[in-house]
């Protein structure tokens, strides 16, 4: 009989929050994330929506409390609300969010509601047309913005923006969604450019480090800590002084959260990863085919979750450590 019990990796750092991607697959073509032409995995290499769900289960099992389901774009896979309703039933899972691109988002948002979903993220990294198109090589912007107001008006809270700040792009539109966040009830979350991926065309020329961002945002309006919850993400947060929003910083690189870092990920193909920025990858997809059970694939996690970094260590790796790009890590 298994016996229930957390996983805590070696550096005692307990882990409770798993980010699922369950598709490759995406309506945009972000020029940091991915090119036009896109190698997708075969239908029969993704994690079927049972096999995620099975999985699911055992990481819930052992104290997996908060779930995030990302993509590629989460809502192009069919079906996808019926399988959110789904992993919402399973006992002692507290918490399941969904980061978005919002491009489907006003078609999509009263049913997730519906269907259990509580936050909600909207990659947003510019406020003007122009740049979004240039940026995701799609003419969506209207779009994007109707989903977050419908979002809005349903009553999702936090109901997040993620703004990776890019020196040269957008790091002049700062002043601009600080602006935002005293209007509305958004949670701004400003992100550092991470060299993720071979073909992200990351360059420290175009990195903006969390210091800068705050110093530039702290001379428009002045910022009140807030304290995180045990299950919040890495973002320092902030309210924002006579204002509705909130604003955070995530500084992946010049402020490494890895000794607090408390989540995996699991890839669409069935890949578990302990750190964003390793490629050192755990395969789950095949023991499950194969029908060798759930102790065979909980110890193959306990034995990855024993062996998760003590941090990344971008100064002395290189900042190419991690090969894969987001689209194919899970957003």
């Amino acid at each position: 009989m298994i016996q229930s019990s957390q996983f805590v990796d070696q550096n005692d750092r307990t882990i409770n929050y798993l980010r699922i991607s369950v598709t490759d697959r995406c309506n945009l073509r972000c020029m940091y994330c991915l090119g036009e032409e896109f190698d997708y995995k075969p239908h029969e290499d993704i994690l079927t929506y049972e096999e995620i769900l099975d999985l699911a289960q055992l990481f819930v099992f052992r104290g997996i409390r908060k779930i995030r389901i990302t993509g590629g774009e989460p809502l192009v896979r069919k079906d996808i609300l019926t399988f959110i309703y789904q992993l919402g039933r399973i006992r002692n899972l507290e918490e399941i969010t969904l980061t978005t691109n919002g491009v489907l988002l006003e078609q999509y948002a009263s049913a997730l509601k519906d269907c259990g979903i509580q936050r909600l993220n909207v990659s947003m990294d510019t406020l003007k047309r122009e740049r979004y198109a240039h940026i995701t090589r799609r003419d969506y912007f209207d779009q994007v913005w109707r989903g977050i107001r419908e979002a809005e008006r349903l009553g999702f809270y936090p109901l997040k923006l993620n703004v990776v700040a890019i020196k040269g792009f957008n790091d002049d539109e700062i002043v601009d969604f600080v602006r935002l966040a005293m209007e509305k009830p958004y949670h701004i979350r400003f992100i550092e450019y991470m060299p993720v991926g071979q073909t992200s065309g990351w360059s420290s020329g175009q990195f903006v480090s969390v210091d800068e961002l705050r110093a530039v945002v702290e001379k428009l309006v002045p910022l009140e800590p807030i304290e995180s919850g045990p299950r919040e993400g890495p973002a320092q947060r902030f309210r924002v002084r006579n204002g509705v929003g909130e604003i955070g910083f995530i500084g992946a690189i010049s402020h490494h959260f890895c000794a607090t870092c408390n989540r995996l990920r699991l890839t669409a193909e069935g890949k578990l990863r302990t750190c964003l920025f390793s490629d050192e990858e755990t395969d789950l997809k095949t023991p499950l085919r194969q029908g060798l059970g759930h102790t065979f694939i909980l110890d193959r996690i306990e034995e990855a979750v024993a062996r998760k970094p003590r941090g990344h260590n971008f100064e002395i790796l290189g900042p190419y450590k991690c090969g894969r790009g987001m689209v194919k890590i899970g957003g």
